[in-house]
């Protein structure tokens, strides 16, 4: 009797890890794309630390804004752990900037991605409304290995000349968030979004979603400012433009990482973190 109740323990204790964690950090960032007018803080000379600082912090989804596809492929080379789904903006393959997603494999399982344009013709390269550029949205529908959960995960980067653009990209995004995520599914929306807290694109998304920083359960850690502009660190930052928001996720705590080398940052945005649980 006593070997029998032995292997049943041992059993239930392989079959329940020790050291699982149903939360998982994710992380919304403005790599900067590889502008070579950038000098000092040129693609180049500042691409370990962003791998650098993504290794550390070691989120389980993250998502770029700016990324160029030769920025693209470093953080794939670099960072053999996560997987990745992603087009350029100008021609829906390889061409313009991406809002590339990634995923850690051993945690994530993509069943479904693609990209839509921020205009009036989402389903094919294009330009929307007032904005000077392309804007696109990336999305993935991710299973989570470890609790066999499925979240919709959508990154995206709004114009930063339109004003109509950006309110209706917010429109929109929240258009294909109904459309895309399954009933009673979970959502995150990383983005830099372009404007500020109280401007009308953001308190449209907040209609639906969850802005991180205000639903964090513990207090918000790092400066509220997001965007530094290659200022040097002593500079005061710009105003908060890079988000995460949620939907029917637990924000445990939220981050915004202001860490710096010898005077200079990884990328003129701040990388936003924050630690996620199921509702």
């Amino acid at each position: 009797m006593t070997l029998l109740f032995n292997l049943l323990l041992a059993c239930l204790l392989h079959a329940i890890p020790a050291n699982e964690d149903p939360s998982f950090r994710v992380m919304s960032w403005n790599i900067r794309y590889d502008n070579p007018l950038d000098g000092p803080d040129a693609w180049s000379l500042r691409r370990e630390r962003v791998c650098g600082l993504i290794r550390y912090q070691a989120p389980e989804i993250f998502g770029i804004q700016e990324g160029l596809e030769q920025q693209v492929k470093y953080l794939q080379t670099e960072l053999p752990a996560y997987g990745m789904v992603g087009v350029g903006r100008d021609d829906g393959k390889s061409a313009g900037e991406y809002c590339a997603l990634f995923y850690r494999k051993d945690r994530f399982k993509a069943l479904d991605s693609g990209t839509f344009w921020l205009s009036p013709s989402p389903e094919i390269p294009s330009k929307g409304w007032d904005a000077a550029l392309n804007r696109i949205c990336t999305y993935a529908v991710l299973k989570d290995l470890q609790s066999g959960k499925e979240i919709v995960v959508f990154n995206t980067h709004f114009d930063h000349v339109g004003e109509t653009a950006r309110l209706r990209s917010a429109q929109l995004l929240l258009e294909k968030i109904n459309a895309i995520k399954p009933t009673g599914r979970a959502a995150l929306l990383l983005g830099d979004l372009n404007t500020e807290p109280e401007s009308a694109p953001i308190q449209t998304l907040a209609q639906s979603m969850r802005d991180a920083r205000k639903a964090s359960q513990t207090a918000p850690y790092g400066p509220e400012g997001t965007f530094n502009g290659f200022r040097p660190a002593t500079a005061p930052l710009g105003n908060r433009i890079d988000y995460v928001f949620v939907q029917q996720l637990t924000v445990l705590q939220y981050a915004v990482l202001s860490e710096q080398e010898l005077g200079r940052y990884p990328s003129d945005h701040l990388p936003v973190l924050a630690v996620l649980s199921y509702e």
